[in-house]
């Protein structure tokens, strides 16, 4: 998100999703400045959910983001995704910065170059996400050293846990499905992956029809109430993966 852009008010009231939330992602309206307030409305429900989200947590300690509503050179002057980011509050980031230093902690103020919880809409898609984004290396590199120091069993423990999501390395087209992950398999992919250069991806995703009578039926099923619960779901995994003072294997011995 650009510097510039302030986050907007969570949205307050009803907060169900609607057929123009997923029509102003799609191809005929993505591009045109004329859907930013349906846009608008919906990076606020997006912002609504994810505070009260974060808010039911027992132990607190994340912040929430949202991703830019309007077309912009930084989204190819298309909007075809709005996400809520789910990250390290602003206390943590200041003592992972003093880990890090000033400049390998340069990025560290963009929620995305962190490792985040990320709840996702598209034309025609709903995605809850645990992602760790190329330039965090500090967090990839986190997890890395973690599973090189206590071995791979808890980390494949914590991805069996999530069966319906899928692991991928940033855009490649492998998946490997969750819920029966081999140690082989994890141990594979933990070798291709590079902090740095590679994102880390676990995923879930819902389609959405296209057809308005059929997305309605979908819509009125309350869909919310499934990704809370399916991000409640990632967080043991989030807080094992990302640099915190409680898992802190960045730079120790």
């Amino acid at each position: 998100m650009p510097r510039s852009e302030p986050e907007p008010k969570p949205l307050s009231g009803e907060l169900a999703l609607e057929p123009w939330d997923f029509e102003a992602l799609g191809p005929v309206h993505s591009k045109n400045p004329e859907a930013n307030e349906y846009r608008l409305r919906t990076r606020r429900k997006l912002l609504a959910w994810a505070k009260q989200w974060v808010a039911g947590l027992p132990e607190g300690g994340l912040d929430v983001r949202t991703s830019i509503h309007n077309p912009h050179a930084f989204n190819g002057m298309r909007v075809q995704r709005l996400w809520a980011y789910m990250t390290r509050t602003k206390a943590q980031k200041t003592h992972l910065r003093k880990v890090l230093g000033r400049d390998l902690a340069k990025d560290l103020d963009s929620a995305y170059r962190n490792a985040y919880l990320c709840l996702a809409i598209e034309h025609q898609a709903l995605e809850v996400s645990l992602r760790i984004h190329p330039d965090a290396w500090y967090d990839g590199q986190n997890l890395l050293n973690r599973v090189q120091r206590e071995g791979a069993r808890e980390l494949l423990g914590l991805l069996n846990q999530l069966d319906g999501f899928t692991l991928r390395l940033h855009d490649w087209k492998g998946r490997w499905p969750l819920g029966s992950l081999s140690i082989e398999a994890l141990e594979e992919v933990l070798r291709f992956y590079k902090p740095g250069e590679l994102g880390f991806v676990v995923e879930r995703s819902w389609p959405i029809p296209n057809d308005l009578a059929a997305r309605e039926v979908v819509l009125a099923t309350g869909p919310q109430t499934v990704l809370q619960a399916e991000w409640a779901r990632l967080l043991p995994l989030y807080r094992y993966a990302a640099w915190s003072e409680q898992s802190d294997y960045l730079f120790s011995s």
